[in-house]
């Protein structure tokens, strides 16, 4: 397998994160983000996403496209335990909900930070307005989760690619000008996910310390 991927970027990410999860062998194939646009040059386009986006995972002579898909492939594929994307249809219907929430933060949130750290040409105040909104809903479910016993976006015990589609451009919301000071049950949930078991961090979001609690 190969990922086409950008070291900052929270889309590639969460499928690195992902792969690492699962224990999963892969090839990198940094691309040239910024200033080099290389997800928009020709061969990309035309040889693995005519959308001119990242990340892209090919597998068996296939691209597939859009963070959230690769990460229903990757867990539907390789995830023995059932954990991720487990196969109950309300579970998978749950999850299918927080990844469209995670296209909504990832066209707020992330766009706000592309905005404030590579110069994009973006609203940045209705990014921001957006993506408050965005958290505003995920903190109401998370504290309504949370009195009821569970910590997670759509099982109350263990984290699914729900989790993972949604946690990156949240940790790094302040990298984009929005605050999380009004949003404590997200703060909660970053940390519960930033101290799960074999958790791998980036840029902007590093894994806790060995011991730390």
């Amino acid at each position: 397998m190969r990922l086409f991927d950008y070291e900052l970027s929270g889309n590639c990410y969460k499928v690195r994160l992902m792969l690492h999860l699962l224990g999963t062998s892969y090839e990198r194939h940094p691309i040239n983000f910024h200033p080099g646009r290389e997800h928009k040059a020709a061969w990309f386009l035309e040889q693995h996403n005519p959308l001119g986006q990242i990340p892209v995972l090919v597998d068996q002579g296939v691209s597939i496209r859009d963070a959230q898909a690769i990460l229903v492939y990757l867990a539907s594929r390789f995830d023995m335990t059932n954990q991720w994307y487990p196969a109950d249809a309300l579970i998978r219907a749950r999850i299918q909900i927080w990844l469209a929430t995670a296209e909504e933060i990832t066209r707020t949130a992330s766009a706000a930070r592309l905005h404030d750290a590579l110069g994009y040409a973006f609203d940045v105040e209705a990014c921001r307005t957006g993506a408050r909104a965005v958290f505003r809903l995920l903190d109401d479910h998370l504290a309504e989760q949370h009195s009821a016993g569970g910590r997670w976006l759509a099982t109350p015990h263990a984290p699914t690619i729900a989790d993972i589609a949604c946690f990156p451009y949240v940790a790094l919301a302040q990298e984009g000008g929005v605050s999380l000071d009004e949003f404590p049950a997200v703060r909660a949930w970053i940390a519960d996910f930033r101290h799960q078991p074999g958790f791998m961090g980036m840029a902007g979001i590093m894994a806790p310390q060995l011991g730390a609690h």
